[in-house]
């Protein structure tokens, strides 16, 4: 892959637009299918994701065109301070090529560069991201669990 191509840069909520766009386009489809049409929804989901104070947002160009993002937040711990990742994606068409391997050592650096200490993430076990992060060496915290709870139909 020819690294020269591509930028990597950190994101703030003037980019909201493009990520909007990115995010969307990534996430509607296979395997996710998540349904974003109501706009004012996603427009506060990304304005929750990269327009707070601890809200920490890099993308991956190639030329001009946005190509990856990962939103999230700094987290202060016990164990240090971290980078808690909420969404992080490759574009469909630059999908298993390379690049998400690439985007994945460049956030690492860029948080080592601030002084963080963990990458934390939470994925599906029947996602192709699953498989995805286990290679780029995350870990599952098995002491950990995920607790959900459906408020709308109790």
């Amino acid at each position: 892959m020819d690294t020269i191509k591509y930028s990597f840069k950190r994101l703030d909520e003037s980019n909201s637009d493009i990520i909007r766009k990115l995010f969307a386009s990534v996430f509607t489809k296979e395997p996710w299918n998540d349904d974003w049409s109501d706009e004012n929804q996603l427009r506060s989901y990304i304005h929750d994701l990269i327009g707070q104070d601890n809200s920490l947002t890099f993308g991956l160009y190639e030329g001009n065109e946005l190509i990856g993002i990962s939103m999230g937040h700094i987290k202060h711990w016990y164990t240090g301070t971290e980078y808690f990742i909420d969404e992080l994606c490759i574009s469909t068409e630059n999908q298993g090529q390379g690049i998400g391997t690439l985007f994945v050592a460049e956030i690492e650096n860029a948080c080592r560069e601030l002084g963080l200490t963990h990458l934390f993430l939470l994925t599906g076990k029947d996602v192709p991201a699953y498989k995805f992060y286990k290679k780029q060496g995350f870990f599952e915290a098995e002491s950990m669990v995920a607790f959900a709870k459906d408020l709308k139909n109790e």
